[in-house]
């Protein structure tokens, strides 16, 4: 910089005869900046770099451990014992994962702002409101002594890492960048980020806060049309919605809202089904896009104990995956376990809030939250009987009225107590007594193993309500709408073997009309789940290759269901433009896959979004379209009715479904031309439709052009089997199965997995995005739990007793 401050501009009058020379100087400047900062850049990215080869010493272990990088950059951990096994897991987490895990715990932590600024302050009282670390530190206090141990041990092993890249000055480049330095790890931090993924997982008071607000301004008929089902006593609930007004509007702007296809495909077929005549397992499950990718491939291996898959970066043991003799996976359940209660505040004691005819003190928890840059900011947190009061978090509003949650995941949870207990399960039985400890989030778990058993059950606590279903907030001043329980362990939807030969799940419904218990009415769409169904029963004899063939399947039946209906009601309009013209003839002589290379995909998933703007605007903002979290069950059904010539009074008012398809087709094609041009036939769902897998820190342009991957075509959709949701602005792909893996029960030994975009967060590693080819084309990789397979990549690492 001084160097180019140095360099001046020649006046006017002589610029004819220096301009040459200046240009030379200011770019020979510019050279030598762009070489030094790149230089410089490049040594900090390498000296980071992880040892994966000869000797490290580490403090704290009782005997040597020996750690194996195969050809996918997946760690083979092998220890003598299970105290040195989860110390080296932190330890070498931490060496391809640490600003990830650091990151993780300070978003969960509501403890952002520190190293950001003031620009996360917001998200930061958000999560300090929900309390996910208080429930973290209650948590810890539930476990047993051997789990306790675990933690403490993974924590050793991360602080190892953390004093070694300190005292080395090689802690990853992004620490430089935001200039701080990660502070030591505690067992709750990997409690803290278990809890962030229920609360990823849970996703049902927003839609609660949704309806809650829409009860203001919405006519009966237009608020049922809304609700997923309307409630038994609906009635009375809705005119305590209406009675006790709550504005919500700084919790609409500020929210961090689930991605609402948060969800996952998982299926087991049994030996009868199956080519090689033992039971296969397939998981993908569907969170948030990125670099690093949210899943680590780990192989954890000490006498006790064989295991492999993958965890959350910064939380020991495996989550799902495989031993020697089972394998096992989940999708999410997506249960109502979210209650919001409408509290009365005392006028004379902000503090109070009424219950029983009686004022009650809510417990008040006084945070501070350090602020980059700034003066730390006091920040108040109140917590009723029901829980914390959500409603306010970002204004010192103190209304009259307050919405509080109760979750599930708010109480103590011991989920670690599972994990360890699938690692060294060998049956259904005894894998069936660790869900007994799995309790939130709620999920489908499906199992298979070499024995030929094939099993799901739906796993985790779900409140049973003396009243109300979950659908709206309810009155939290009487105890008519407390909890009551929990729906018994041994009354869990489960399946054993059933005839049919295998079980699929993908966040669909689960239970018949004569299940006895509420679990939710807001299911996800079930496309995926009946393309799934199809597939696994059109043929006799499956093999690893279809099962990898329909993880990656692109059919959309939600264009099955619905595209002729909507292409007749506006075919023949008499205001049709020769471009529309166009774009429907591509639509007609579509297949209905999602195909990157097709037009006809483009312009269908532009015209379901647009129907949203059409369909819902002005009635709802986009602040409150955030927490509508059940949109797309509600908009199908909505096509649905009207398609069939049923009353439906959000198209009805809007002037019908061939007014409003219409609209919403001419607004779709406007939106593809500003994309892509004035000829449809050159249209291209991939050019539009991209994934680039985002690093946190490319949210800053140009560190964008370092971090984030180059952006590739990507088919599928989000209702389609090879999942792949998307920025609706943008097109940027966000959202998918990160991590896709299937299992032969014949082979227990072994796996094919994709982990997307790679194993390393270490910009310079080969296996940062070596995996973005693989998992953008249906490709895998075999993990192998043989030492003769993975020894054979040559990356010994020996971690020795200090």
């Amino acid at each position: 910089m001084k160097l180019l401050a140095a360099v001046t501009v020649p006046s006017v009058k002589r610029r004819k005869k220096r301009w040459p020379r200046a240009v030379g100087i200011v770019a020979l400047a510019i050279v030598l900046l762009i070489a030094c900062t790149g230089g410089y850049a490049y040594w900090l990215m390498n000296k980071s770099l992880p040892v994966i080869k000869g000797e490290l010493q580490i403090s704290g272990l009782e005997k040597p451990v020996t750690v194996w990088r195969d050809e996918s950059g997946v760690p083979h951990i092998e220890a003598d014992n299970e105290h040195d096994l989860y110390v080296a897991q932190g330890f070498v987490t931490a060496q391809d994962r640490m600003f990830q895990m650091d990151l993780s715990r300070r978003q969960a932590s509501g403890q952002l702002s520190e190293v950001i600024g003031e620009k996360a302050l917001d998200r930061d009282k958000f999560f300090r409101t929900f309390g996910l670390r208080r429930a973290a530190e209650v948590s810890l206090d539930a476990y047993s002594e051997e789990s306790k141990k675990v933690l403490e041990w993974y924590a050793d092993g991360v602080n190892q890492y953390i004093k070694q890249a300190k005292q080395s000055h090689s802690l990853p480049v992004e620490f430089t960048i935001l200039g701080y330095e990660p502070a030591e790890w505690q067992p709750v931090d990997s409690l803290t980020i278990g809890k962030y993924m229920a609360y990823d997982l849970a996703g049902s008071w927003e839609g609660q806060a949704f309806r809650y607000a829409m009860a203001q301004q919405l006519s009966p008929a237009k608020f049922e049309s809304l609700m997923p089902t309307y409630p038994k006593d609906g009635a009375t609930i809705i005119q305590a919605l209406k009675d006790h007004p709550v504005d919500l509007t700084a919790l609409a702007a500020a929210a961090v809202t689930p991605d609402p296809f948060n969800g996952s495909n998982n299926w087991v077929v049994s030996g009868d089904k199956s080519a090689s005549g033992k039971p296969m397992l397939a998981n993908d499950p569907h969170l948030g896009l990125a670099t690093p990718a949210i899943w680590y491939e780990t192989h954890l291996k000490a006498p006790a104990l064989n295991v492999s898959g993958v965890i959350f970066a910064g939380v020991p043991g495996i989550i799902l995956g495989h031993n020697e003799h089972i394998a096992w996976g989940v999708t999410n359940l997506g249960p109502d376990v979210q209650d919001l209660y409408i509290e009365k505040r005392n006028p004379d004691n902000p503090q109070q809030f009424e219950y029983q005819g009686k004022w009650e003190d809510a417990k008040i928890y006084q945070e501070e939250i350090k602020v980059k840059g700034e003066a730390a900011v006091p920040y108040e947190v109140v917590v009723t009987r029901h829980g914390p009061v959500i409603s306010e978090f970002a204004e010192d509003q103190q209304q009259d009225t307050a919405l509080a949650m109760r979750w599930t995941a708010l109480e103590a949870t011991t989920e670690l107590e599972a994990i360890q207990m699938f690692a060294k399960a060998a049956t259904w039985d005894e894998f069936k007594k660790a869900l007994e400890h799995f309790d939130a989030p709620a999920q489908n778990f499906v199992f298979a193993s070499e024995d030929g058993t094939i099993a799901y059950r739906a796993n985790g606590r779900i409140p049973i309500r003396k009243n109300g279903d979950g659908s709206v907030p309810v009155p939290g001043w009487t105890d008519e709408y407390e909890w009551e329980g929990y729906i018994p362990w041994d009354e869990l939807p489960t399946t054993v073997n059933p005839s049919e030969g295998f079980i699929a799940t993908a966040n669909n419904k689960v239970i018949g009309n004569g299940y006895p218990h509420h679990i939710t009415d807001t299911w996800a769409q079930p496309y995926r789940e009946k393309r799934i169904q199809q597939v696994l029963a059109a043929k006799d004899k499956l093999t690893v290759e279809d099962l990898q063939k329909l993880q990656f399947d692109r059919h959309n039946l939600q264009a099955e269901e619905f595209l002729d209906g909507l292409t007749g009601v506006v075919k023949n309009a008499a205001d049709l433009r020769p471009m529309d013209k166009e774009a429907l003839a591509l639509l007609e002589s579509w297949n209905k896959v999602n195909d990157p290379d097709q037009a006809a995909p483009l312009i269908y998933e532009l015209w379901i979004q647009k129907f949203d703007d059409v369909v819902f605007k002005p009635e709802i903002g986009d602040d409150l379209m955030k927490l509508f979290n059940n949109k797309s069950t509600v908009k199908d059904e909505m096509l649905r009715k009207t398609l069939h010539g049923e009353q439906e009074p959000w198209i009805d008012e809007k002037g019908g479904i061939g007014k409003t398809a219409l609209q919403a087709f001419q607004l779709a094609v406007d939106q593809a031309v500003s994309l892509q041009g004035k000829n449809p036939a050159k249209w291209r769902w991939g050019k539009f439709h991209q994934v680039d897998f985002a690093h946190p820190l490319g949210a800053v342009k140009p560190l964008n052009l370092i971090f984030n991957a180059k952006p590739v075509a990507m088919g599928g959709g989000r209702v389609t089997v090879g999942a792949a949701g998307w920025n609706s602005a943008t097109g940027e792909v966000d959202h998918g199965a990160a991590w896709r893996t299937v299992i032969d029960l014949s082979d227990p030994m072994q796996s094919v997995n994709v982990v997307g975009p790679g194993q390393s967060g270490h910009l310079l590693s080969k296996w940062y995005h070596n995996q973005i080819g693989d998992w953008t084309t249906g490709n895998y990789h075999v993990t192998s739990i043989d030492p003769a397979v993975y020894r054979q990549a040559g990356n010994e690492l020996k971690l020795i007793p200090e």
